[in-house]
């Protein structure tokens, strides 16, 4: 139980990446609030950690809304008193050529994407100074480091992630205070069910591994950056990609 005592907020958690890193840090040993949109989801998860042994409460947060996350947050930090983990995965895609791309299409975007990430690292930020002791971790994506045509506002907004990282690296580890990224390639979520069949196998084909990736390899990584195993490692972005990206 390498999280034993700590307290872990992600965004997203109602479905893919940002359920499995909730099982996975609770499964660590960390209390869990989750947070999402959807409110049903959320008790389900709460509800499924809770019968593994867990500890977990959820907590409705539209991350495209900063009043949203300003109280969703001081509401976690007030029932459980600290933050001591934050995983900013929530994430949505609005794909189009950018001659085609309307501008609320780019605005939520990364609104959603990256806005949302610095607004939730103010609200925990001062949790973990208190305590000398964090972790934060964006989860990015290899599109954000390779790009990809028809996503240029995503591509954007995942690029804008590793340069947050790296800047809030730098303001914050004389606190003790970690700040990574993950950047995943192909992995098995909603989002990419909705890619047509003969995309998927075009991007098998160049992935050395020869697969897509499952939320719980993502949230392997998470969980390692999470805990003291990952002590020294800080600005850094580790590809969970099955070496689709390399280098």
């Amino acid at each position: 139980m390498k999280l034993a005592g700590k307290v872990a907020l992600i965004t997203g958690a109602s479905q893919g990446i940002g359920h499995a890193c909730a099982l996975a840090l609770a499964r660590h040993g960390a209390q869990v609030a989750v947070a999402a949109r959807n409110r049903e989801k959320l008790d389900s998860l709460v509800a499924e950690i809770t019968k593994a042994g867990g500890k977990a409460s959820a907590y409705v947060i539209d991350v495209g809304d900063e009043e949203q996350i300003k109280l969703g947050i001081k509401s976690a930090i007030g029932d459980l008193g600290k933050i001591d983990i934050l995983v900013n995965n929530a994430g949505i895609t609005r794909d189009q050529l950018v001659m085609r791309m309307k501008r609320p299409d780019w605005d939520a975007v990364l609104s959603t994407n990256l806005t949302s990430a610095y607004l939730c690292i103010q609200q925990v930020i001062g949790s973990m100074l208190k305590q000398r002791w964090g972790r934060i971790i964006n989860i990015t994506s290899v599109f954000g480091q390779m790009g990809q045509a028809g996503q240029a506002n995503y591509a954007a907004s995942k690029a804008g992630l590793i340069g947050l990282t790296m800047a809030m690296a730098r303001e914050v580890a004389s606190r003790n205070i970690t700040c990574n990224a993950v950047a995943p390639g192909f992995i098995e979520t909603n989002m990419t069910a909705a890619l047509s069949e003969e995309f998927r196998q075009t991007a098998v084909k160049s992935i050395p591994l020869g697969r897509v990736g499952s939320p719980e390899d993502v949230a392997s990584a998470v969980s390692f950056l999470a805990s003291d195993d990952a002590s020294y490692i800080t600005g850094h972005v580790l590809n969970v990609n099955g070496g689709l990206l390399m280098g």
